[in-house]
Order: structure tokens, then sequence, then C-alpha cells
């Protein structure tokens, strides 16, 4: 049975379900959810998929699974990838918590802030504080992959899925991949992996808005 993952491109926290989905070569389809238009916020939304109006959401068969993390280690549990040794299962999970606290979590209220709120309700001094914390999460992925070429053991890993996610989207939120060197390396070969797709390619985006030029 095809697995079903309710998404839409411009989620972060989707891309990591989809690119660990794609990878693996699990057989599943991406469901558009239209956040941007409310989709999420309707009661019968919520009621049907996930109570807290959130994606990703994974129908599995009879499962349905939300919050990427857990995504991410059914997905490794069913294939048996993505989950480096036994012995470093902790150390995975401790960089999903971190990615999802420090970088995925302050990247990606950033990049909404930024970029998907009309232009004059954009909240200048708090993106300013927030672009000021990432360069010092930014730093610590950097200073961890500048002898490494995965954050956890010799292979890729669902802890790289979930720290990349963000830093693939074009849209400012403070992120320039040129400046740090070691974390644009590993991003290089994630992209180099058999299968990778950008987020874009992966999932569904929203309707061009009308009046913006396509």
């Amino acid at each position: 049975m095809t697995i079903e993952l309710h998404c839409f491109g411009e989620s972060g926290n989707a891309y990591k379900a989809a690119i660990a989905l794609e990878l693996t070569g699990l057989d599943w389809r991406p469901v558009f959810v239209d956040f941007f238009n409310g989709e999420t916020r309707t009661d019968e939304w919520r009621e049907a998929h996930n109570v807290m109006g959130e994606v990703p959401v994974m129908v599995d068969g009879d499962l349905r699974l939300t919050q990427s993390g857990v995504i991410q280690q059914h997905i490794v549990e069913r294939t048996g990838r993505l989950g480096g040794a036994p012995a470093e299962a902790a150390e995975v999970l401790r960089w999903q918590f971190w990615d999802n606290h420090k970088l995925s979590g302050q990247a990606g209220a950033t990049r909404f802030l930024m970029n998907f709120l009309p232009e004059d309700k954009r909240p200048g001094p708090v993106i300013d504080f927030m672009r000021n914390r990432l360069q010092g999460t930014y730093q610590v992925l950097d200073t961890h992959l500048a002898d490494r070429d995965w954050i956890v053991g010799r292979d890729v890993t669902v802890a790289d899925l979930s720290c990349c996610s963000y830093l693939f989207y074009p849209e400012p939120f403070g992120f320039e991949r040129a400046d740090w060197p070691a974390i644009d390396r590993w991003l290089s070969a994630i992209e180099a992996l058999p299968g990778w797709k950008h987020p874009y390619d992966l999932m569904p985006r929203r309707p061009e808005p009308q009046g913006e030029a396509t």
C-alpha cells in the first residue's frame, strides 16, 4: 500500500519526512495541504488528520503518525536504513532534538517571518534577534562537521536529514551557504546521494498568489 505524506513544499519539517521516504525507496506519494489558505486551521482537517494543525502527517496503512522525528524513526525501523549503527542511536536522536530546538525551530520561524508574511507585518526587531541567534547555531554545526563527513558515524542518517532540511530553501532567512564551508561540503554530499531531490521538486507548493509574478 502506498504511503501518503500530507505536506506542502514550503515546509522544511515535511521535507525531513519526504526526503527520508525518498532515499529509502519506499512507495509513497505527497498529498498537498493548503496551509497558506488555512486548511490546517479548520476543525475538519484537525479532526481528520492532526489535532495539532501541523504537517507532516504520514499515513502508512492503518498507522497515522505526526511529527517529523517520529516519522523518520518509523522509516528507520521499517527499512533498516538511515539509523546509523546501533551504538549510535542515542547520538542520532541527540542531533535530531538539537535540530528541532536550535536549528529548524528557529530557521523555520525566521524564514516564515521574512518571506511569507506581508511586508508591512514583518517584525524587524524579532527577525534581527532570530537571525543573530541562528549564527551561533550555524557555527555549532559547521564546527562539528569540520572534521567529519556526516553528523553521526560514517554514513548519512536521519540526523543529517533533519538538520539539513531548511538549509536547501532559497528564501532568505539569515543563512548564506558560502559562509559556512563545512556545512556547504556536507550539503553537497547530501545532494549527491542517489535519489536526493530538492524540497520544491519533492513536494507540491502553494498556488502562486494572485498578483505575484510566476
